[in-house]
């Protein structure tokens, strides 16, 4: 099964980033620092997704797409009380070389009227933006986003 930013073009969504993967691994002389932030980011994200697995958020699940681990997929119910309860979201996940230093891009792949989500998915989160953290975890960013369709933040229009 294809998965966006897998296509062989290495083009689309994502698909830059991998190929920059796979153009550092050929080279003869990879990059000293992009080779330390790849195994630095990759190291957290494994751990984030043992966690994930283990204890997951509730109402919320989140994995790698395929076999590239910065390319997740999460899917969240909508929670209980709220107008999108009974509604299945499903979320893309992106996470850069340099994370957890820098926050992943987290959008809405399933369209959603919210005031805080615009109709590319795009979600205005403090948390993913200014207020990122590198003691934040992608669990946390999910708990974050299950709150938000819970009370809406009118003061912060995407």
């Amino acid at each position: 099964m294809s998965t966006a930013g897998s296509s062989g073009s290495g083009r689309g969504r994502g698909g830059s980033h991998v190929g920059e993967q796979s153009k550092e691994t050929k080279d003869s002389k990879p990059n000293p620092k992009m080779s330390k932030a790849l195994g630095t980011s990759a190291k957290r994200i494994q751990k984030e997704l043992a966690e994930i697995t283990l204890d997951p958020p509730p109402n919320c699940s989140a994995g790698p797409k395929g076999e590239n681990f910065y390319e997740w997929v999460s899917t969240i119910l909508g929670p209980p009380g709220s107008v999108y309860e009974g509604g299945v979201f499903f979320l893309d996940i992106h996470f850069s070389p340099e994370y957890p230093f820098k926050p992943p891009k987290v959008t809405f792949r399933t369209r959603i009227y919210h005031c805080n989500i615009n109709s590319q998915g795009v979600i205005c989160l403090d948390i993913l933006k200014d207020n990122w953290s590198p003691a934040l975890t992608i669990s946390k960013v999910l708990l974050s986003i299950c709150s938000l369709l819970t009370d809406c933040n009118p003061g912060k229009y995407v």
